[in-house]
């Protein structure tokens, strides 16, 4: 019993010392958001993850659970690095909420500060203002936008504006009977806001006041993409000048170039995410729009086609040129995110509940699989954190 006794201590000591060593050589912290209520997943989800990345080996390790909480498909961390926010993601169009978190700078772990009603149904997108002063969450069930002032402990304060979708586009009458607010970002001035709508085929453009978290529409009120594209991810050039758009209905990216005095969006062009010679399959639809920090490359996710297309930006223009569609590593990815160095890509499958790690190259922008894949229920959401 005494040898036992201290081979458990011993065990125990190891295991406390590999963790230790694990977050002494990651430089950033890997959240995963999941769902928690997939039936058909194929490894339980609790809430939210995180990992520790080696930002120079690449390396990605798992570190547990990070938080416990219901269906936080998509997360948003604060600019200052202390608080995370996610969405709560109920089905339908009667609610759902939206948490905040204090991060432990040490471990990664999450604790809950407080929760607050998302008014709309249906949440599946949070991003977080440039001053770190408002959140904003985009309900997709109830096809509508939300925004929040954020206290000084980092907690949310009650929705300081709640704006109802209208103008639903029935040029796909499936799909866009209804609003549908897929995604709200804010550009890098913090001065305006833009949520992608599936249903209207519009992405909305709103004044933002960040102190009071409060959204007003603005003039002009929206930028529109083809009838029956279905826009659900946008991302803005580091520049400022060009946003891009995800069309999740008929595979196709739309380029805009940005007046950031006006909020003004003017559409360049729309392309297929898909290879020469592959139609758009009923199967298949994009779900995520990133922007490499260098500015060089856009990449958007293909959901059934299971592939990340690839794009040079022309920074004259804003343009983009086709490069190539890479394997995602998962089924069906969901979402995807680039470390701040630019250097990983880290894709999320929603249906093969797991995580895959790739090196980006810098001249061309063509991801190469490192190897690493990591079981998570149904992840949906990848964010980094810089330690």
């Amino acid at each position: 019993m005494k040898h036992r006794f201290l081979s458990s201590i011993l065990t125990a000591g190891l295991m406390a010392s590999s963790s230790l060593l694990v977050q002494a050589a990651s430089d950033q912290f890997v959240y995963v958001g999941t769902y928690t209520n997939n039936k058909n997943a194929r490894v339980e989800s609790k809430g939210i993850y995180v990992f520790g990345l080696d930002s120079k080996s690449g390396k990605l390790e798992p570190l547990g659970l990070a938080a416990e909480v219901k269906s936080p498909s998509f997360l948003a961390i604060s600019p200052d690095k202390k608080f995370v926010y996610s969405v709560s993601e109920l089905a339908g169009a009667s609610g759902g909420a939206i948490s905040a978190f204090t991060i432990d700078a040490a471990t990664g772990k999450l604790t809950q500060l407080n929760q607050q009603p998302t008014v709309g149904g249906g949440p599946c997108h949070v991003s977080v203002d440039p001053s770190g002063k408002a959140v904003m969450a985009a309900n997709y069930g109830g096809g509508s936008v939300v925004s929040y002032p954020v206290k000084a402990d980092g907690s949310l304060g009650e929705h300081g504006s709640f704006i109802q979708h209208t103008g639903a586009s029935n040029a796909n009458p499936k799909r866009q009977k209804d609003p549908h607010a897929h995604s709200i970002n804010v550009d890098k001035t913090g001065k305006f806001a833009f949520a992608a709508d599936l249903g209207c085929d519009k992405v909305f453009i709103y004044k933002l006041d960040a102190a009071a978290g409060k959204l007003t529409p603005n003039d002009p009120a929206f930028a529109e993409v083809p009838p029956a594209g279905g826009p659900r991810h946008f991302a803005f050039h580091p520049s400022g000048k060009y946003g891009y758009v995800c069309n999740e209905m008929t595979c196709t990216v739309t380029s805009f170039s940005y007046d950031a005095d006006k909020g003004a969006l003017t559409a360049l062009e729309t392309i297929s995410t898909l290879p020469a010679g592959v139609a758009v399959d009923p199967k298949f639809s994009t779900a995520e729009t990133a922007v490499h920090p260098s500015g060089k490359f856009v990449y958007v996710s293909n959901r059934g086609h299971d592939t990340i297309a690839i794009f040079k930006v022309d920074p004259a223009t804003g343009k983009l040129t086709y490069v190539e569609n890479a394997p995602a590593g998962v089924n069906i990815p969901r979402n995807f995110g680039i470390d701040p160095t630019g250097k990983w890509l880290i894709t999320a499958g929603q249906n093969s509940s797991t995580i895959a790690v790739f090196s980006i190259d810098q001249e061309t922008g063509k991801l190469k699989p490192t190897g690493q894949t990591f079981d998570v229920g149904a992840p949906v959401c990848v964010r980094f954190l810089q330690k």
